[in-house]
């Protein structure tokens, strides 16, 4: 993988194309010179290839600090394949931006002079003045108005390697009959997992204490089953209620409400062993919020427990009719705080009332599909090809890695096993992104996607690399 290093004097605008390049805010940007002093280093994608982009401080030796981090800038450009000398195109050349560009030509590298700041045509005229670098390569742009961008993409992007695409079935240590062997254990045990299936989803409904379960509970079954009180922490034993509702059974268990860790007394503790026994046994969690006050660190960590199990959720923001503020932001803090649970569906309902309360049965039927959904081996595995060729595996230490297949052997929750040639190597970032990716074609909505990479041969889940 080549490494692009950015190049130039203090506000020259080096973060604002890195963020641009990288397509996210990473790289604080300001008017103040000198913001960046170290050096971020960032994999990024140029259509099909990858590089490593390098963004470094401005050169200035006006003092201590600044000779230091200049030299920090000029030692990445010594490393780097490509370098990308940016110069401030409202200002005209100077001796000193020519002499470091001298310098950066005589390490022999690919180099091209990028002249920011040119927002208009009449700019143009000064980028003659930069002619007298005698630079081959020279890129008008401006980054805050997307000008000029394209031709240098086109430059970078003829300067990279093509990276090995995925190949399946196709190397010494993994044959066709390998694959189909593993694909069809993988159906097998799914099959029989669905042949004894019983048309029962278990629907465990937690929150912290006095967040309205034990009224959600008797809204969904249309009695009062549990008590219900203003007092914190009336529920203590889990309670168990069946609704039979089209071709399934749902069995709701209100949980006891979970306290701050000090605040958990005597029969309370018991209480939250209980509870996180029914989350074990559990298929679908009804993670019950009070929309009515600002959501809480427990509550956080109570839907981690939902994630802890690999539960399929749905968020319930209860108390909708005493809301704290309108749907966009309260779910926009939804999404923030709990970023992990992103693909579940939130639902805003009033238990006391019964409003909206009936759409949460038909949630949990869809949530369940999902979280039993199973992808054939083969449209699995196009998908899994797909998604290298748009984003290659990032290399370990020079060492190629690579995937062979890859197979569902599990459902409730759905789990992926990548069979590799180095699975200790598969980033989290890039396991993250296959997941995205699986979610962008098949509905997985409500549910976990839980991937194993693997090496071949390894069939004990409890041997494969988390």
């Amino acid at each position: 993988m080549k490494t692009i290093a950015l190049i130039g004097k203090p506000n020259v605008g080096k973060s604002s194309l890195f963020n641009r390049l990288v397509g996210q805010r990473i790289a604080i940007t300001s008017d103040i010179s000198g913001t960046t002093r170290d050096i971020k280093k960032v994999e990024f994608s140029l259509d099909d290839k990858k590089a490593l982009l390098v963004d470094t401080g401005g050169l200035d030796d006006s003092n201590e600090m600044f000779e230091v981090v200049k030299q920090k800038s000029l030692k990445s450009a010594k490393e780097a394949d490509i370098v990308l000398f940016m110069v401030d195109g409202k200002m005209l050349p100077s001796d000193e931006d020519k002499r470091i560009f001298y310098e950066i030509l005589k390490l022999g590298k690919e180099t091209a002079l990028v002249i920011n700041k040119i927002d208009n045509d009449k700019m143009n005229e000064i980028v003659w003045e930069y002619q007298s670098f005698g630079a081959k390569d020279i890129f008008p742009i401006s980054v805050s108005h997307n000008r000029g961008i394209t031709p240098l993409l086109n430059w970078l992007h003829k300067r990279l390697p093509n990276e090995e695409i995925l190949e399946i079935s196709e190397d010494d240590d993994i044959s066709l009959e390998d694959f189909l062997e593993e694909a069809q254990e993988s159906e097998n045990s799914i099959e029989e997992k669905l042949s004894n299936d019983s048309n029962e989803i278990k629907v465990a409904i937690v929150g912290r204490v006095n967040v309205g379960k034990s009224s959600l509970l008797n809204s969904l079954i249309g009695e009062d089953r549990a008590v219900v009180s203003s007092i914190a922490g009336t529920t203590i034993d889990p309670v168990d209620e069946i609704l039979p509702y089209k071709d399934k059974f749902i069995t709701f268990v209100d949980t006891a409400g979970i306290r701050k860790r000090g605040k958990i007394e005597g029969i309370e503790r018991y209480a939250l062993n209980r509870t996180q026994k029914m989350l074990e046994n559990a298929d679908i969690a009804l993670i019950v919020l009070d929309a009515s006050e600002e959501f809480k660190e427990l509550d956080e960590r109570i839907a981690s427990l939902v994630d802890k199990f690999s539960l399929g959720s749905i968020i319930i923001l209860n108390k909708w009719d005493k809301a704290r503020d309108e749907y966009k932001k309260v779910v926009e803090d939804v999404r923030y705080r709990f970023k992990f649970l992103g693909y579940s569906p939130i639902i805003t309902v009033s238990a006391l009332s019964k409003k909206r309360v009936h759409k949460i049965n038909d949630m949990i039927l869809k949530v369940y599909e999902n979280y039993s959904r199973r992808i054939p081996t083969g449209k699995l595995n196009e998908l899994i090809k797909f998604a290298n060729s748009r984003h290659h595996l990032p290399s370990d230490m020079g060492k190629i890695v690579k995937i062979y297949f890859a197979t569902q052997f599990d459902i409730r929750p759905p789990k992926i096993a990548l069979v590799m040639n180095r699975p200790k190597s598969l980033h989290f970032s890039y396991k993250r992104y296959l997941v995205n990716t699986i979610r962008e074609h098949f509905d997985f909505e409500g549910s976990p996607i839980l991937i194993y990479p693997r090496k071949r041969g390894e069939k004990d889940e409890e041997n494969i690399e988390e």
